[in-house]
């Protein structure tokens, strides 16, 4: 009886391990890796279009040397055609699901969530900040940007 115990013991604590032990293999799906690395890329991407705008809105206001400025956007821009030269040998499979999705649906279910995506647009926009002038919901009692009071 003590062996069959025993047994059934170290039979659970195997099962408890392997189960334990699964995210550190590493055996990563193929579509998963590539969902990562498109996540990545996308992310780096975003990144780099924002240091662009940064780094022409600080030119537009003399923060940058007019002799900087042409090698440091080169750079920006370089980076950013790597990133984007990346994301297109990458196969497009979320825009393959999406497809698929889409055409198995009928017209009218088409036509209902563009009206209800386009009713949710509607109801959150809300204007503008009249003290600094960005966009601010409906529901916004305050400028997330500037933080001032709405009327």
């Amino acid at each position: 009886m003590e062996s069959l115990s025993l047994l059934l013991l170290l039979g659970i604590l195997v099962l408890a391990a392997a189960f334990v032990a699964q995210p550190f293999r590493g055996t990563e799906t193929p579509s998963r890796s590539e969902e990562n690395a498109r996540s990545r890329l996308l992310a780096e991407q975003e990144r780099l279009l924002n240091a662009l705008r940064e780094l022409d809105f600080d030119y537009t206001l003399d923060k940058i040397p007019a002799e900087d400025y042409p090698l440091q956007r080169a750079e920006l821009v370089r980076q950013g055609a790597e990133v984007m030269r990346r994301l297109d040998e990458l196969p497009p499979v979320a825009r393959r699901t999406r497809q698929v999705a889409l055409a198995s649906m009928t017209d009218d279910a088409i036509e209902e969530r563009i009206t209800a995506r386009r009713s949710e647009r509607r109801e959150k926009v809300g204007g503008f900040c009249p003290h600094c002038g960005k966009a601010v919901l409906a529901t916004d009692r305050f400028c997330s940007h500037c933080g001032k009071a709405l009327q």
